[in-house]
């Protein structure tokens, strides 16, 4: 039982042994999300002993909060048919070459006589009065109200007449510096293809009186090679020190920033303007170059409890409060076998089976625009999903990355710490804000998730389809003595060159979204205010 097993028929050819049918369904006691049902059929010619070809393959799932024998749902069908196999038909390399573009409207905007003579199988009546039931669905007040829940909770936004407001889960937030923080913003969506998007957002946080703000907009000038254009402005306080992999994204702020739950102190900070320009193209799939510059301006929100300051002096007498920086940048991702829909500036992902190689550099450029300091950055991003058999999933995730010449605490790699009581990705759970910093560091993530593996195996427990995971995050990291020396600021430099690592067990799918980890502290005991265990949760719409 809870395993994904089939039962069905299939059919051999009696001759060649070769399969020529197949129709198989789900139990229903697999342990997946909000399906009911999974049923599939599968068609075969046979043109020899060891070669056979799909001819027809449909599936129909039946979606539905929950598995008991009225519950209601929603059934969806998809139906591919494949004919005219040519494997003796020699092509030219032209033929090859020539890229297909899916997303050309005349290529759908075909009229029913086109349609009646290329479908390889009639539809029913039943599929040929489904525009009509969904003009219909759209006028019923429960499916509309379901509609919008859905399409909120995936999004993060509500959606208006060429507007979208939100992300909501980021309206209210909670900080040591602003208080209560309350925010508003949108964007422009006219659909799932749109050349271009505008962005912005306005705040308030009652304790500091103050209003800060972002706004960013970028156009897709070549469909093919996504050849974009983007940029932007933000005015805001943040918390800087939540990922290694940095980005100059100008709406990127944090959840930690303004986490309404949070432990520890919450004043360690940022005021940020940031600008940023930039170009980005995609010469083939899944393949994209990004260059840009930016310029920024950091200062502490809060200082009486926290300071960026640095010496600016050989003797080390005479220090100054805030960063002046002016960077260009270069980076390039890859991410194969990823696959989205829609075609526009933006895209939505509809798998998480792929790998992602992320390559940065960055140079500061001292005295453009009164910048500060020269350096060179390089960083390197690697995460890695994959199945292991039929024990779950594992994934992996290695950061490595280096700064070159002398750089205040505001731009060094400060180890992303973990101070609200949700698991964040790609940050350590037991570690506090700026507890370590460094200049060249090395990340190490594993994750496996037996998906039910071994719970299912309790009878008492197996009911519940919960999912057991299993985790251990590793840190190495140094600090020159130059960018010691350099410090001024109120934070004292320790890097992780002994080794650091913590280690976790969750329980996931509970009530199908809520996870809960618990983490366990395994080197660095000794640290003052060390954090040694640690519980958090998270949500999240998985099947």
């Amino acid at each position: 039982k809870n395993e994904l097993t089939f039962k069905g028929d299939f059919w051999v050819n009696d001759s060649t042994f070769a399969v020529k049918e197949i129709n198989m369904k789900a139990t229903r006691s697999a342990n997946i999300n909000w399906v009911k049902d999974i049923y599939i059929e599968q068609e075969y010619d046979v043109l020899s002993d060891s070669v056979f070809l799909l001819k027809k393959d449909f599936m129909m799932s039946n979606f539905s909060f929950n598995k008991k024998e009225k519950a209601k749902g929603v059934y969806g069908k998809r139906t591919t048919m494949y004919k005219n196999y040519a494997f003796d038909a020699k092509k030219t390399n032209k033929f090859y070459a020539t890229e297909i573009d899916i997303y050309e409207n005349k290529i759908y905007d075909q009229g029913d006589d086109f349609w009646d003579t290329n479908r390889q199988e009639i539809l029913s009546e039943n599929e040929k009065g489904i525009y009509k039931m969904l003009d219909t669905l759209k006028t019923v007040p429960k499916f509309k109200r379901m509609y919008n829940l859905v399409s909120i909770l995936g999004s993060g936004y509500i959606e208006f007449n060429k507007f979208d407001f939100g992300p909501i889960f980021s309206t209210f937030g909670m900080n040591d510096v602003e208080g209560v923080r309350l925010r508003v913003g949108g964007r422009t969506y006219f659909g799932p293809n749109d050349k271009w998007r505008l962005q912005s957002y306005l705040a308030y946080g009652f304790k500091d009186d103050q209003f800060k703000y972002g706004v960013s907009g970028k156009w897709m000038f070549n469909r093919k090679n996504r050849f974009t254009i983007g940029g932007g402005n933000r005015r805001d306080v943040e918390q800087i020190a939540v990922s290694l992999t940095t980005t100059n994204d100008v709406l990127g702020r944090s959840f930690a920033s303004s986490a309404v739950f949070a432990s520890g102190d919450n004043s360690k900070l940022t005021s940020i303007n940031l600008s940023n320009a930039y170009l980005s193209m995609e010469p083939r799939k899944n393949l994209l170059f990004r260059v840009g510059a930016s310029y920024r301006t950091l200062k502490t929100a809060s200082p009486s409890t926290f300071n960026l300051d640095y010496y600016i002096d050989d003797t080390f007498t005479t220090t100054k409060s805030d960063i002046v920086q002016s960077e260009l940048d270069f980076s390039v991702k890859y991410t194969p076998h990823k696959k989205t829909i829609g075609n526009g500036v933006e895209r939505t992902e509809v798998n998480s089976e792929y790998p992602t190689f992320y390559l940065s550099y960055s140079k500061g450029l001292k005295g453009v625009i009164n910048s500060d300091f020269d350096y060179q950055k390089v960083q390197l991003y690697y995460n890695q999903p994959f199945q292991v058999g039929g024990f779950g999933r594992t994934t992996t995730t290695f950061e490595v990355g280096k700064t070159f010449g002398e750089v205040p605490l505001g731009l060094l790699n400060v180890v992303p710490g973990n101070q609200s009581y949700f698991t964040i990705a790609n940050t350590y759970a037991l570690l506090d804000y700026y507890e370590f910093v460094t200049d060249s560091y090395a990340s190490l993530h594993i994750e496996h998730n037996f998906n039910g593996r071994i719970l299912s195996r309790i009878p008492l427990l197996r009911k519940l389809n919960l999912r057991e995971i299993v985790g251990v995050k590793a840190l190495y990291g140094t600090i020159s003595d130059e960018n010691i020396a350099l410090n001024a600021s109120n934070i004292n430099y320790i890097a992780p060159d002994k080794g650091y690592y913590e280690y976790s067990l969750g329980i996931g799918n509970i009530f199908k979204v809520f996870r809960i980890d618990f983490s366990w502290r395994g080197s660095y005991m000794d640290t003052p205010n060390a954090n040694k265990f640690a519980i958090k949760g998270a949500f999240g719409f998985y099947f």
